[in-house]
């Protein structure tokens, strides 16, 4: 098993800029947005993948506060050494490498990633939703999926999916065998080669309402045009959803204080 490095839980929160304090408006509209754990894909950290996203973070800035960070398991390239910080949260091949298409393999390391993710939401959560690129994207659905079954010792309400997929790992497999009540936001290239569209269209079947949006583009994030705006209105309903809830907890509470 690949070590964990000593850093593998730091957090990096999208760095927008606090409200002043004395601003009580825009420290209420602050409070109003939705707190996302930002998931990255293999081969990458939290830091290059909030520098790669720089266009999805922009787009969703009025509604969602991102918080990335990194997967627990160093990447080494073939010479036995770490690739630029590469990471991955597990591996599916007994020479620790993954591959989104392997099918049967174990599940290298995944354990720590679940301590990782549990931690991060002590520490820094609650939140809101998920959002996961690639390998990232496809821990997104296994938690969605340990939610569904009552797995998990924290919840979350929604998920954003680019270029997402079903693991292919043996010990993953009876996570998938029930639908996903879950809002979802599935985004994926026709032209993807490393996740065919089968692969993200595998995924999409579990969940009972998802949101699909493709792009004629390849394996990335992509965020423009009808694509951005797919973003933000689905986060502007997540948010009302929100509000609702606190609504609805906020009349509880009143008449039983009444």
């Amino acid at each position: 098993m690949a070590q964990m490095s000593e850093n593998s839980n730091s957090n990096m929160s999208d760095r927008s800029e606090p409200p002043a304090d004395n601003n009580k408006e825009n420290s209420k509209e602050e409070r109003k947005k939705l707190k996302i754990l930002a998931l990255h894909g293999y081969r990458q950290n939290g830091a290059l993948f909030r520098g790669k996203i720089g266009s999805f973070r922009k787009a969703v800035s009025k509604y969602a506060q991102l918080t990335f960070i990194s997967a627990p398991h160093r990447v080494m390239n073939e010479e036995g050494g770490g690739d630029e910080d590469a990471r991955s949260w597990w591996f599916n091949a007994e020479d620790n490498t993954f591959s989104g298409k392997c099918l049967g393999g174990p599940a290298i390391g995944f354990e720590d990633t679940l301590r990782l993710i549990e931690r991060t939401v002590a520490e820094h959560g609650p939140f809101d939703g998920l959002m996961g690129f690639s390998q990232g994207a496809c821990l997104a659905g296994l938690l969605a999926a340990m939610q569904q079954k009552g797995y998990l010792p924290y919840t979350f309400k929604f998920v954003i999916f680019t270029s997402g997929f079903r693991s292919g790992s043996l010990v993953h497999k009876g996570f998938y065998d029930e639908e996903i009540d879950l809002p979802s936001l599935h985004v994926y290239g026709e032209s993807d080669s490393i996740i065919p569209k089968e692969m993200s269209e595998s995924l999409i079947s579990l969940f009972v309402k998802p949101v699909v949006v493709e792009h004629s583009g390849g394996h990335y994030v992509a965020c423009s045009g009808s694509i951005r705006d797919s973003y933000q209105d689905f986060l502007h309903d997540r948010c009302q959803d929100l509000n609702e809830e606190d609504q609805e907890s906020k009349e509880d509470s009143d008449r039983r204080n009444s």
